[in-house]
């Protein structure tokens, strides 16, 4: 996962680049956001997670935070705006698939990252990650792809096939808050580890499903202030259009 951000922060910033050569500008907080989503990722996969806790902030980082800070950072409308044209040509293609329509649906989003939470912590699959180095390493790739999937047709930058209205994407973040309260509740209930060959200590299980429920809370109040956010700003230019047209 490392040599994968390195590469994708490579990547990002030669689109700038391109860009600035073009004579256009690229947002810094854009730039800055990807960068700081990547890092995050590649450095909580270099360093061990050995308890339990420290498993819980890399799977915080991988899933939610690092592709939060991604889709804020509109890493497609970059590729699309700096590309060459055979490559743009192939990049809409690809954006306009079925495939794609279908994974950046809010209820495909919902569904894959509620069910990578449950499948995860409430089977025998964190045990086995832990004990397969394959297993593991395809377990932090997926964490990184659900959670994208889950926060690119919410607040991502970027334009998707099917974007809800806001008080459907506020709705969406609401119902996905059940998923962090009843498995953080499941793991901090249990009466033994859910992965005993990795993490034996059930005191620091608790820890760890504690830190679940309150980064669960606090990423659905970011998201949903974010969407709020973006809420307000569209009504802001609608009424402007609006009053545009009167004086018209």
């Amino acid at each position: 996962m490392p040599v994968v951000a390195v590469f994708a922060v490579w990547l990002y910033v030669r689109g700038t680049r391109r860009l600035i050569e073009k004579g256009r500008q690229w947002p810094t907080a854009r730039t800055v956001s990807f960068c700081a989503g990547w890092l995050g990722i590649g450095v909580s996969t270099v360093v061990p997670d050995t308890t339990f806790t420290l498993h819980m902030v890399q799977h915080i980082v991988l899933g939610m935070l690092g592709p939060l800070l991604i889709v804020l950072a509109a890493p497609m409308t970059l590729a699309l705006q700096s590309a060459r044209p055979a490559t743009r040509l192939i990049l809409r293609k690809v954006l306009h698939t079925r495939a794609v329509a279908l994974a950046t649906r809010p209820l495909v989003g919902w569904l894959l990252f509620g069910g990578t939470l449950v499948g995860l912590y409430l089977t025998s699959a964190l045990d086995a990650s832990e004990r397969n180095v394959l297993v593991h390493t395809l377990l932090h790739a997926d964490l990184v792809i659900v959670g994208s999937l889950f926060l690119w047709p919410l607040v991502g930058a970027d334009p998707v096939p099917t974007r809800l209205p806001y008080g459907g994407r506020l709705l969406a973040v609401l119902v996905a808050v059940p998923f962090h309260a009843f498995v953080g509740l499941a793991l901090l209930s249990a009466a033994s580890p859910v992965a005993p060959s990795a993490y034996p200590s059930l005191s620091d299980q608790r820890r760890g499903a504690a830190l679940l429920l309150l980064s669960g809370e606090l990423l659905s109040l970011v998201v949903g202030a974010l969407v709020f956010r973006e809420w307000l700003a569209a009504d802001r230019r609608d009424a402007t259009r609006f009053d545009r047209r009167l004086g018209a």
